[in-house]
């Protein structure tokens, strides 16, 4: 049964046709213990069919541990999206319900070249001293969560010093637990900086910056 309907499909192929440069879905993968793992690489096959700018390429966590280690992923399943280079995007668990629409707006920004962020947020960027991983915490259903998601996925396409994690919570309760995740968006920031809920640009970059000063 697939998992978009025609009118999602209609509207992607609309949205792919301006892509001008090639995407790569990477799905690190697993057997055993990985209930989203086959829904996942359903729905990336199924996007990429719309484009054929759009690639899928799978992995499985333990036979490739050589591919794992080049991607720096220990978890499944795991969507590295990649352009010409890997920008240090994840999603660790399937994109489903509204992240969606985070994975389709990654794609077009790595596919078009465009990235909305503001020039005060670029500059700052430009200007980190040290590398930053962000982990935003999310849900299916939560509506919030993908303009948190999207701010770090950017960050990330736009400095090098910048590495951003959608995590789904429900899929990784122990990580979770390891971050008192009790509300998404949760944002974790280098370990010990974070902050709950979708907050405007300018007040996330002063978080951005805050966990590099500590």
């Amino acid at each position: 049964m697939a998992l978009l309907s025609e009118e999602d499909r209609k509207y992607l192929q609309g949205e792919f046709g301006k892509m001008s440069e090639p995407i790569k879905l990477i799905l690190f993968s697993k057997e055993d213990g990985c209930a989203s793992c086959s829904d996942t690489l359903q729905l990336l096959e199924e996007t990429a069919s719309l484009s054929d700018k759009v690639e899928v390429v799978t992995y499985d966590l333990t036979r490739d541990s050589e591919a794992a280690t080049t991607y720096n992923v220990d978890r499944a399943p795991t969507v590295v999206i990649q352009g010409s280079e890997d920008v240090g995007i994840r999603f660790y668990g399937m994109p489903s319900g509204y992240e969606y629409s985070s994975l389709i707006e990654d794609i077009i920004d790595l596919g078009t070249g465009t990235i909305s962020l503001a020039p005060t947020t670029k500059d700052a960027l430009a200007h980190l001293a040290e590398p930053v991983h962000i982990q935003v915490f999310v849900t299916p259903s939560c509506p919030y969560c993908p303009k948190a998601v999207r701010m770090a996925h950017m960050m990330a396409m736009e400095s090098d010093k910048v590495t951003a994690d959608m995590v789904m919570a429900n899929e990784f309760p122990q990580l979770s637990n390891q971050y008192n995740v009790m509300a998404v968006p949760k944002v974790v920031i280098n370990e010990d900086t974070s902050f709950e809920g979708a907050i405007p640009e300018d007040d996330y970059v002063s978080f951005v910056t805050k966990a590099t000063s500590k």
